[in-house]
């Protein structure tokens, strides 16, 4: 009868310009899909270049690669009896548009550009690429000489249509245009169309993923239907994860999961389902039925193909499954760990270097390595070659197979507690047990030379000394006396990621990471240029909130117990003297303001788009059985004086992992001035007004 239909989706690891490896993947999951029985395969947004490269789309070079590309995929025989959808960037008309390009059998049905562009947060489609603008319209696209050689077309149908097989009708939607209002899908199902695509370049947020899952779900469960959604998974060179996720749903329920955190490169998702039982849910929906006798028709591409074989009555179909969503806990010891992987493998270093204080946020960075390490054991036990042929070249081992998570750890990782005349013994042993339990490579040294020789510099040239609070010194000096110590440990810390292996016969060098959370840079509580100063950092887009979380999680699931007494101590930078051996020095102490606040501010300022005026107001409600107006007018002034005074540490901060929402990521994410007028005379103001 031509009713089971098997389509494919997937969620490649690209990386963006590298054109060869996106076309191995694309070809590899093309394999893959056409060897399970699909006879469509849907790829990620823009898989050809890959999503991440930014400016270089305004770069003739971009286009013509990506041409080049899409060459390769047409005169394949991999590519042959298969409806492909790729997508790549475009030029139309002197307009780039980030597109679809649908093709089967060495012809080109359709180029579809994308109508909805995302442009938000962290992406900036608009700088690069033009929306379509013109509903239900078509034109004629003249193909580049290499493409016109191949398929012996010389123009094809660009702009928003669908395409009618044989058995059914596909219509594509791309990424931002599914969290739309006026989703294209609405229309097209009520014109008809039964399978939806969507090609995404969604990235990890916390939290995040069962948004995606509800509103896939949605989008069939109102109008009937088929939908399916691809994704790019990895790091594809920036600051963000995409979370892969691929999924099929039908009729409001989803029929196949993909994996959200993965070290495969290639992840292919394969559905057989029954064309009637969406004609049939959409028969009993009387509002969709009369709203449908209404819609203005979408322009349709015959395709001589069918997505179903004629005798398909004993071929089984997919059934409903129950979405599973990761914790936040796993979340986060999943999605950094394969970012870091990424970074690790593609930056072809030999490891990491953590400097490693026995504080909550180094050793959450260490337990994400740690996760990593557990992460690549477990792909290379399932059979990953690509995983196991990484791990090989970045050990310097053609023969090595990782199996013990403590032992890869060892090669991968070298800790390092940097003592000062201000550091505990009881730091200095919980850096030292942690690290054993890993397995890392732990260096013990004392930075007191270091800083007395830095000191004695500024003692010589000016005649003065300066000293600590504690010892009669003003809080500038305190304060330089501080950051003198924080900043050679930076400076130690890369002279030791260059060298060390060097110093232990061992080839490579070794990528410095960052510790700093997000509460902390929000807040501004870091010494610039200190060891908040890295190459990439795996927890600044993590509230200390969320990571106190984690280091629970490790210590119930990996079992490292030397985490139980770092997460019973008071947070410290133990930079300043000791009293009676003790610290006395604490986080919270220091900021004025705890962790918890940090974090409602933080989403006030950023998620809620509240100034301070804004945030008094919304805080007067929230803590009004614990905090009067005017203590609550207080913590907010005092925390939008120590943002703004220290917003200029934002521009030098280290690429950090993106998981949160409210992150003060300067680069892109949270754009604003570095110099303000901290006095905020007039908010303030109006605050004490209301106080008053």
């Amino acid at each position: 009868m031509g009713r089971a239909v098997t389509v494919a989706t997937c969620a490649l690891n690209q990386w963006a310009l590298d054109f060869e490896g996106n076309l191995e993947r694309i070809f590899r999951s093309i394999d893959i899909a056409k060897s399970k029985g699909a006879r469509y395969r849907l790829g990620p947004e823009l898989e050809i270049c890959g999503y991440g490269c930014s400016d270089h789309f305004y770069e003739s070079d971009t286009l013509l690669h990506s041409f080049e590309v899409l060459e390769k995929l047409l005169e394949s025989p991999a590519t042959q009896d298969i409806i492909c959808d790729v997508g790549m960037p475009v030029l139309h008309r002197n307009v780039r548009y980030n597109c679809r390009v649908i093709f089967l059998n060495k012809k080109i049905l359709l180029i579809r550009p994308k109508i909805s562009l995302a442009n938000a947060g962290n992406y900036r489609e608009l700088r690069w690429f033009t929306p379509w603008s013109k509903a239900r319209h078509v034109e004629e696209y003249f193909l580049p000489r290499i493409i016109q050689e191949v398929t012996g077309q010389e123009t094809v149908p660009f702009g928003d249509a669908v395409l009618a097989t044989k058995d059914t009708c596909l219509g594509a939607e791309i990424c931002e245009e599914l969290w739309a209002p006026n989703s294209p899908h609405i229309e097209m199902g009520l014109d008809g169309v039964e399978i939806f695509t969507n090609s995404s370049g969604s990235h990890h947020v916390l939290r995040k993923a069962h948004a995606r899952v509800d509103l896939v779900n949605s989008a069939t469960a109102k109008n009937g239907g088929i939908y399916i959604l691809a994704n790019q998974k990895g790091c594809d060179g920036d600051r963000l994860y995409y979370d892969g996720c691929a999924m099929i749903s039908m009729n409001g329920e989803t029929v196949a999961q993909g994996s959200q955190f993965s070290l495969d490169d290639v992840e292919v998702l394969v559905a057989t389902l029954d064309l009637e039982d969406v004609r049939s849910y959409r028969a009993e929906i009387s509002s969709r039925n009369l709203a449908a006798s209404k819609v203005n028709p979408y322009p349709r591409v015959k395709v001589n193909f069918a997505l179903s074989c004629p005798d398909d009555l004993a071929v089984p179909t997919c059934m409903p499954i129950q979405w599973r969503h990761h914790s936040p806990e796993e979340e986060i010891s999943l999605g950094p760990a394969c970012w870091l992987w990424d970074y690790l493998r593609r930056s072809k270093q030999a490891g990491f270097l953590l400097p490693l204080s026995g504080g909550i946020d180094s050793s959450a960075t260490a337990c994400i390595v740690y996760s990593m390490c557990r992460q690549v054991c477990l792909a290379v036990k399932n059979g990953n070659a690509d995983v196991l042929a990484d791990a090989r070249r970045i050990a310097n081992d053609e023969t090595y197979i990782p199996e013990d998570p403590r032992e890869l750890c060892k090669r991968v990782l070298t800790t390092c507690y940097m003592a000062s005349e201000n550091s505990s013994q009881e730091t200095c042993n919980r850096a030292k047990l942690l690290a054993e339990q890993i397995g890392s490579y732990h260096i013990n040294l004392n930075i007191d030379a270091a800083v007395k020789t830095v000191v004695g510099i500024f003692s010589v040239v000016t005649g003065r000394t300066p000293r600590f609070s504690v010892y009669g010194g003003s809080s500038r000096e305190s304060l330089a006396l501080q950051n003198v110590q924080a900043r050679i440990r930076m400076v130690l810390a890369y002279l030791f990621a260059q060298l060390t292996l060097w110093a232990r016969g061992m080839p490579g060098g070794l990528l410095v990471l960052g510790t700093a959370n997000v509460d902390e840079s929000l807040r501004g509580y870091l010494t610039k240029y200190d060891c908040s100063s890295a190459d990439i950092n795996p927890i600044g887009g993590i509230s200390k909130t969320d990571l106190k979380s984690f280091i629970q999680y490790c210590i119930e699931n990996f079992q490292l117990t030397a985490l139980r007494s770092i997460m019973s101590a008071p947070p410290t930078a133990e930079l300043e003297p000791l009293v009676d051996g003790q610290v006395a020095q604490t986080d919270e102490a220091d900021m004025g303001m705890t962790y918890a606040e940090l974090s409602i501010y933080g989403k006030l300022r950023k998620i809620g788009k509240a100034g301070p005026y804004s945030m008094f107001c919304k805080l007067i409600n929230i803590w009004k059985e614990i905090f009067t107006p005017r203590e609550v007018a207080s913590k907010v002034k005092h925390f939008f004086r120590m943002y703004s005074v220290n917003r200029h540490k934002m521009t030098t901060l280290t690429p950090s992992y993106h998981a949160e929402n409210y992150s003060p990521d300067d680069n892109r994410f949270d754009l604003r001035p570095f110099l303000y007028n901290t006095s905020w005379s007039w908010q303030f103001r109006c605050i004490d007004k209301q106080v008053n």
